[in-house]
């Protein structure tokens, strides 16, 4: 006869089901790793974001900030090119020389007058642009890259382009002035005709990158205001006048202080547009600007001391140019 070998399930204690297993108690080797963890997650936490910018600042320690101390350290002595650790010291000579030097005024007149007649018509001309791109067209996309490639063309190229289309002979501009009746104009050694010839070079340049850049200011302005004046019965140029410029003015401000910034470093453009390929700026100076006069000092008469003083000067022009940014920014915010 079969037995039945069951076995009783254990008393269940009165409120609930029966006991499951104590958790296990951390013994102190494990306690101890857990602390390291926990010690390394936090440092991790606080010092990741560090680690992930400092290729930035170490990029700018070794190419901005050292080349921008031991340059103020070169241009109070004489220094030539040829033996850059044979230095003397000289003080501030070569800035009091600077500001005796005709040359060196010059320059500074030539830089202002391009960066006047580079920027203003630049910015004009890209305000104008934006507003034809921030209405539906088609192929808007194209439009908007084509802005772009002047900006991505090469110096170089530019220059040469340019250089063939005011050529006093046989270049397209006085060719086409030929037909009103214009004389032909010697745009490399007249002084306003090579400045305005410069000058085109920075406006085909930069004009689409500033659109662009208005372009997308332009796109986060509300609808609601341009609807809200259309209800008000204002046309398209009211609207412009008083919602887009308004909204733009930080915009405005920031490409004005940066245009200000590139004019005053122009280099590449005058140096390629010069019939002898000098750094003179012409063969009566006539359009050398500041950049222009720095390389003249240091890489072709050598004098690295006076160059460093050049390149000191010009830093400090952008420190002036910058605190009238901030000055005029926060007027323009407390006004709005």
């Amino acid at each position: 006869m079969a037995t039945r070998n069951d076995t009783a399930a254990p008393p269940v204690k009165e409120g609930g089901a029966a006991p499951g297993r104590p958790p296990a108690v951390p013994t102190e080797a494990e306690q101890r790793h857990r602390a390291r963890l926990s010690r390394r997650w936090q440092r991790d936490k606080r010092w990741s974001p560090y680690a992930f910018v400092s290729p930035f600042f170490l990029l700018f320690l070794a190419f901005g900030l050292f080349p921008l101390i031991y340059t103020g350290w070169a241009s109070l002595h004489q220094v030539e090119m040829t033996a850059p650790t044979d230095m003397t010291w000289v003080g501030m000579r070569n800035y009091t020389r600077i500001f005796d030097d005709d040359f060196f005024w010059n320059a500074a007149k030539n830089t202002l007058t391009i960066g006047i007649i580079s920027t203003v018509p630049q910015l004009l001309m890209a305000m104008g642009l934006a507003h034809i791109l921030n209405y539906k067209l088609r192929a808007s996309t194209f439009y908007r890259v084509a802005m772009l490639a002047p900006y991505a063309t090469s110096i170089a190229a530019a220059s040469l382009v340019f250089v063939l289309l005011f050529g006093r002979d046989y270049g397209m501009i006085n060719w086409a002035l030929h037909f009103v009746g214009v004389d032909a104009i010697d745009w490399q050694n007249d002084k306003w005709p090579s400045q305005f010839a410069v000058s085109s070079i920075v406006i085909w340049r930069w004009t689409g990158y500033n659109a662009l850049i208005y372009l997308a200011a332009m796109q986060a302005i509300p609808q609601d205001l341009y609807e809200s004046a259309a209800l008000d019965g204002a046309s398209r140029w009211k609207q412009f006048l008083h919602v887009t410029l308004p909204s733009l003015r930080p915009t405005i401000l920031f490409t004005v202080v940066v245009s200000t910034i590139g004019a005053s470093q122009v280099f590449g453009e005058p140096l390629l547009f010069d019939a002898n390929k000098g750094a003179s700026g012409g063969a009566e100076h006539q359009f050398q600007t500041l950049g222009l006069y720095l390389y003249e000092q240091g890489w072709v008469n050598q004098h690295l001391g006076r160059a460093s003083a050049i390149a000191w000067t010009m830093f400090l022009i952008l420190i002036v140019v910058g605190i009238v940014n901030y000055v005029i920014s926060r007027r323009l915010r407390a006004s709005s």
